[in-house]
This record gives C-alpha cells, sequence and structure tokens, in this order.
C-alpha cells in the first residue's frame, strides 16, 4: 500500500502532492488496479491535514478515472498509467539511481539533479511527438 507524505516546503497544494503520488505511484507499478487507497482518517493522521484535503484529492483522481470510491468499502485504483513493462522499469531506474550516484559525487545536490532533468525533459520531445513527426517525414 502506498503511504502518503506532504511536503509543507513544496509549493504545490498537499491535495496535488497526493494526488501526484498516486499518479507516480501507478507509474512505477508500485499500485495497480484493484489496489486499496489508505482511509482518509489514516491519510489526516500520517500526513497532518484536513480530511477535506485527502478527499479533494481522492475525488480528483476519481474524477479522471484512476479511482473509484466504493460506500464503505474504500477508494479503490480503478486505472492505470503508463505501459511500460517492469522489467525495463527496473532497468531504467537501475540505470537512474546510478546516475544520480554520479551527479552526488560531482557535487550536485537534488534541487540542481530536479532542475537537470527538468531542463533535459524540456528540451527532449516525448515519444508522441518523435512519433508525430516521424510520420510528417
Amino acid at each position: 500500500m502506498i503511504e502518503f507524505h506532504v511536503d509543507r516546503a513544496d509549493s504545490l497544494p498537499a491535495y496535488a502532492q497526493l494526488v501526484r503520488q498516486v499518479r507516480e505511484a501507478l507509474r512505477l507499478g508500485v499500485l495497480k488496479p484493484g489496489d486499496r487507497l489508505p482511509a482518509v482518517r489514516d491519510v489526516v493522521v500520517s500526513c497532518t491535514i484536513n480530511a477535506n484535503t485527502v478527499l479533494k484529492a481522492y475525488r480528483e483522481l476519481e474524477h479522471v478515472g484512476l479511482v473509484e470510491a466504493r460506500q464503505g468499502s474504500g477508494t479503490f485504483v480503478t486505472g492505470s498509467l503508463g505501459a511500460v513493462e517492469p522489467h525495463d522499469m527496473a532497468r531504467l531506474r537501475t540505470g537512474l539511481s546510478r546516475w544520480v550516484g554520479e551527479a552526488r559525487e560531482a557535487g550536485l545536490e537534488d534541487e540542481d539533479v530536479k532542475a537537470l532533468v527538468t531542463a533535459v525533459l524540456a528540451e527532449e520531445p516525448t515519444a508522441a511527438e518523435r512519433r508525430w513527426h516521424g510520420a510528417d517525414a
């Protein structure tokens, strides 16, 4: 089961941080259809946030079709994100972990690494964009 955390220093609102964590867990295969999200009261206690904040996150996830609230049973994952095979994700994670280690050895801090990754992502076309431009050629 996923364990939520809320970073008060993050400029993203708490509900959006919860949504992001669910989406990341879905992409990484940590959450799969059928899995149950933590009960609202458990998230309230563990993250020290208001129940309405958790409910807002769960409603947003339900609105986009990723979860379903079942009366008296909880909130369950119904959708998925990403189509990368688990072994490919593991291989890429290992490579990225090695790269992050090299970046830290070179003196980069976490914010430097995030900025570098963000810059590279902004420069590189997405897979969909590459397919689209390839079709035009």
